[in-house]
């Protein structure tokens, strides 16, 4: 281990709430489509969770990650049988866990944590 502070099964190096306006674009009936946005501090291996401020109904998230450095990609879902375009230029919070040492081969099963 590189430190005493560091344990095998990973600890967390830094914690954000982001309030980012985006403006995805429209998502046709009865899909799921994934569309990127510039997020400057975001890092591969980041663990992000969003949350869209206002509803939409039929149109909902089901997916969001760190595609490449500084990109944010959010999976939308529309399940209704006409095109939904999610509000324009609205803030959306953005949960960033960032992992100290997290990899495969350090991992620790859940029933093994003290």
């Amino acid at each position: 281990m590189p430190n005493p502070s560091t344990i095998a099964r990973g600890n967390i190096s830094g914690h954000w709430l982001l309030a980012i306006t985006i403006s995805p674009t429209s998502v046709g009936p009865n899909t799921t489509a994934e569309q990127t946005f510039t997020v400057n501090g975001l890092q591969l291996g980041d663990f992000v969770e969003m949350n869209k401020a206002t509803t939409q109904a039929g149109l909902g998230i089901v997916n969001s990650r760190v595609s490449a450095a500084n990109t944010l990609a959010v999976a939308f879902v529309n399940a209704t049988a006409a095109t939904i375009t999610p509000t324009a230029s609205e803030i959306y919070y953005c949960d960033v866990v960032r992992p100290e040492n997290l990899n495969s081969s350090s991992n620790s099963a859940l029933s093994q944590i003290s």
